[in-house]
């Protein structure tokens, strides 16, 4: 039976009637029409469904809909404002840290995570954050490069 659910992504409201058994990658995918997480392997062994949920990086298919409601979620689709893209993302593209492009919103998203938490991380901190998210088409240094550009980027553009 589906229950009325609250959910604020990005930034905008949506109430969805919801069964509970429903994850929240479902949600975004299926009901909000936001493709950028990634069924991967539908075990969070993977990292390819990576959003944030309440400041932190989580498994979009192992977290159920109705634990997500009422917390703020951010998926990739927020991160570009009025047509520029967020800074992790230009240093994805400028550092050529997008292969096949499958992982790379999960990337982000945990790159994501990490910056607003420690703006200014280690090459050590970069890769322990990205543990939980599985790249078959780079060796992650050109990730880890983009991350540390993206790091210097948002740094030259915090109010001083």
């Amino acid at each position: 039976m589906k229950q009325l659910m609250h959910f604020k992504v990005n930034g905008k409201d949506h109430d969805l009637a919801v069964e509970p058994h429903r994850t929240l990658l479902e949600v975004l995918t299926e009901e909000l029409g936001l493709t950028g997480a990634k069924m991967g392997c539908n075990e969070g062994d993977c990292g390819s469904c990576t959003v944030i949920v309440d400041r932190k990086p989580v498994c979009s298919c192992l977290l159920l809909a109705v634990e997500a409601q009422n917390k703020p979620i951010e998926t990739i689709e927020g991160l570009a404002v009025d047509g520029q893209l967020h800074p992790i993302q230009q240093a994805f593209i400028n550092r050529g840290a997008v292969q096949c492009g499958y992982c790379t919103p999960g990337m982000i998203m945990s790159a994501k995570a990490l910056l607003d938490k420690n703006p200014d991380p280690s090459e050590a901190d970069i890769r322990r954050a990205l543990q939980g998210n599985l790249c078959r088409c780079t060796g992650y240094v050109k990730i880890v490069e983009a991350i540390l550009e993206a790091k210097e980027m948002m740094k030259s553009s915090r109010p001083r």
